[in-house]
């Protein structure tokens, strides 16, 4: 359950894109919870059909697929009018910059990057004035890595396109969210995902891991605070300055 009053998001229609991740599932979830008109998306229909029916509460799902503005298109127009979007998509091009492949880095961009400028393109035209878009950058953007060098960029990229978007499309908000290390499921691939956790936990400030409910909570202020824009909440636990 959200932190977060969600009250200004009851009969609004909220649309997320990439939900098929755990922050984007907790994101649809605490939409429909605060009594949004969901609708979920996914570039695999079935992954989106199998978030809709998690979340319940008629929520929809539908095909987009960043990398295909036709599929962009055509969910602007199945839609029809939507208060809000949310991007969580993302394509990891992750490792030495020598073994990087071309078209692993151009997909990264196309879901962080192109894919978000063309939703505002076939979006912002069906939305309402007080409507908003939340985009998804993280603290790599501040604080790279070693082989992460295409996510550290697209990130970065992100949050320079946050208050760039908020110009071009205002009244029509632009929020960006930076997470940190949240346990999404994202890293459940890690051999020492443990280990991995208990060093975050020692290090930062707030000295614990996120979960994708303290996500979802930011998401809900973004989309709630008519004041909100042209700036990226930082939702990291203060990973940024570990």
């Amino acid at each position: 359950m959200s932190v977060i009053d969600g009250s200004r998001l009851k009969g609004k229609s909220v649309l997320v894109v990439g939900a098929g991740s755990g922050i984007g599932t907790a994101v649809a979830q605490a939409a429909a919870d605060a009594g949004a008109t969901v609708v979920v998306t996914s570039r695999h229909i079935d992954t989106a059909e199998q978030v809709a029916e998690i979340v319940g509460r008629g929520t929809s799902a539908m095909h987009l697929d960043l990398g295909d503005e036709d599929s962009i298109r055509s969910v602007a127009r199945r839609v029809g009018a939507v208060d809000h979007v949310v991007t969580v998509a993302a394509d990891h091009a992750n490792g030495p910059v020598s073994t990087l492949d071309a078209t692993d880095i151009e997909g990264a961009f196309r879901a962080k990057v192109i894919g978000p400028v063309l939703l505002a393109k076939h979006l912002a035209p069906v939305m309402s004035q007080g409507g908003s878009f939340v985009l998804f950058s993280g603290y790599v953007s501040t604080r790279p890595q070693a082989g992460l060098a295409v996510m550290a960029t697209t990130n970065g990229a992100v949050d320079a396109l946050v208050p760039a978007l908020a110009v071009d499309l205002a009244p029509i908000r632009v929020v960006g969210i930076s997470p940190g290390v949240v346990d999404s499921g994202s890293w459940d691939g890690m051999d020492d995902k443990s280990a991995f956790f208990d060093e975050v936990t020692q290090t930062n400030p707030a000295r614990r891991v996120g979960v994708p409910a303290d996500i979802a909570d930011a998401v809900l202020f973004a989309l709630g605070n008519p004041f909100l824009t042209a700036t990226t909440l930082h939702v990291d636990g203060g990973q940024r300055v570990a």
